[in-house]
């Protein structure tokens, strides 16, 4: 059974015994495996012995809606389609081929449901959707399937890693971790069923032939193609062959070496873990595969130092970002509500900040000259065109290029705007709580103040390419990325 602590129920409806299945509305946990929405959608439909509806859709009217972001995820919902075409549910993919074409799919189906589950995602169109729901005439259940700890398990926000991860360590130590089903529908015995003819008709779900060609279904939809593509292909399938890839190939010495831009150790699960192709469970899983950790394996005496975990190196470096990191974006997005402002930033920040901003710039550049990557900065300008072309930036590069922001901008207001709008609009996991935790460290949050204090940073933690350039090597990554490179 799902832990009571990921469940809200999100209206006051009753359930309706009476209808024809029982329906799961997946909005941000994108996976048919280690999903525990999914469990609990299957745990519903066992108990009223009813069939169970999966509806899966994307939206036009999105903010930031281009090429890039639809075709990742429609390349999840093909591997899903493929997927549970042989399992007891009824997939329902839904594209809106125009802007308003949904309007009305949700309620049409929920009329029909038991009940509902839907994913309690704390950020961006999660609690819109969770607000739509909340009208809808049946019992709606939200589920927290975010990370390993449940989300309001944390009775607040923490301002720090260390103090976040002094709780977490404490936490799983005594209490252990809660498990979803690796399979949540194998072996499972359900009610044949499915939508309504007449709902099909008047919202008809992707077919098998347009999931054979993606790229075509894309191009048909009124998206913004001038960004197209990223780097790498949506769905679990891949998210799980990159998993393995980085445990079989780089994990060994990803504490040494993920600092690097020349090497790229890094997982390359982001934007997987972003859609919800793949959970922070399953990872864990097999990270940890082959060794005898358990929670007990927690060093709570470290109190809140990151060898607490009680791995190796590389196994610890990892579990740290996966799990310390990640999870404290979402903590923040929870309990900060103005998460994606600059007044959301600590007030020592803010002050220092403040005391700077009139400070003379040596250099300022409008959006689109970063955005086009034309700054006097080479290694910055060749982050920049990473992100452009593939829908990220090496993760050590990421800091350097929101730090340079901030320098150039004309106030640390318009920096923050400037990193949200390139951010969002070309990186493949943007709009995620962890976006806005590397774009708003590099103005103090999560921080403490530095010194000597500095023009234009004040307090705030300093970074320039000079110094990048003596701590790692840049030398491939320039040639990949810089003008006339190998991309």
């Amino acid at each position: 059974m799902v832990s009571s602590a990921r469940l809200r129920v999100i209206n006051t409806a009753p359930s309706n015994p009476d209808g024809e299945y029982v329906l799961y509305y997946m909005t941000a946990f994108r996976r048919h495996r280690y999903n525990f929405a999914l469990d609990r959608a299957v745990e519903l439909a066992e108990d009223f012995r009813k069939p169970l509806v999966i509806l899966e859709p994307i939206q036009l009217n999105y903010r930031w809606a281009c090429v890039r972001h639809h075709r990742f995820v429609l390349e999840g919902m093909r591997d899903r389609a493929r997927a549970l075409q042989a399992m007891p549910v009824d997939y329902y993919p839904f594209v809106e081929r125009e802007r308003g074409g949904m309007l009305g799919l949700l309620e049409a189906v929920a009329a029909q449901a038991v009940c509902l589950v839907t994913d309690d995602y704390p950020t961006f169109h999660g609690p819109r959707i969770l607000e739509q729901c909340a009208t809808l005439p049946v019992r709606v259940e939200g589920v927290d399937h975010n990370g390993l700890l449940p989300l309001r398990t944390a009775p607040k926000g923490f301002p720090s890693a260390y103090a976040f991860r002094r709780f977490v360590h404490a936490t799983i130590a005594e209490a252990g971790l809660d498990r979803p089903s690796v399979d949540p529908l194998g072996g499972v015995r359900l009610p044949e069923g499915d939508v309504a003819g007449a709902i099909r008709e008047r919202w008809p779900p992707v077919s098998p032939a347009e999931f054979d060609d993606v790229s075509g279904l894309v191009r048909a939809l009124p998206l913004d193609a001038t960004i197209g593509a990223g780097w790498v292909t949506g769905g679990s399938t891949e998210a799980r062959e990159h998993l393995d890839d980085f445990i079989n190939h780089r994990l060994a010495a990803y504490d040494e070496r993920r600092n690097a831009p020349d090497d790229d150790w890094s997982s390359r699960l982001s934007p997987y873990l972003h859609f919800g192709h793949i959970s922070a469970h399953e990872v864990l899983d097999q990270l940890l595969a082959g060794t005898d950790w358990t929670p007990a394996s927690i060093d709570t005496s470290a109190r809140g130092g990151r060898p607490g975990w009680g791995l190796d190196a590389s196994r610890t470096a990892f579990i740290d970002q996966i799990v310390t990191w990640r999870e404290l974006g979402f903590n923040t997005c929870l309990h900060l509500p103005q998460y994606d402002e600059y007044a959301s930033l600590p007030d020592w920040a803010r002050a220092t900040l403040t005391d700077h901003a009139s400070d003379p710039r040596q250099w300022t550049y409008e959006l689109e000259e970063l955005e086009s990557a034309s700054t006097h900065d080479a290694l910055w300008n060749a982050a920049q065109q990473q992100l452009v072309v593939e829908g990220r930036i090496h993760n050590y590069l990421r800091m350097l290029w929101g730090k340079k922001i901030l320098e150039w901008s004309p106030s640390p207001e318009e920096a923050a705007d400037v990193m949200i709008e390139l951010n969002n609009a070309y990186a493949l996991d943007g709009r995620d709580p962890n976006s806005y935790s590397g774009i708003f460290w590099t103005l103090g949050r999560y921080d403490r103040p530095w010194g000597p204090e500095r023009p234009i940073f004040g307090k705030v933690r300093y970074m320039s390419s000079d110094n990048t350039r003596r701590k790692t090597s840049v030398t491939a990554y320039l040639e990949r990325y810089g003008p006339g490179g190998n991309l």
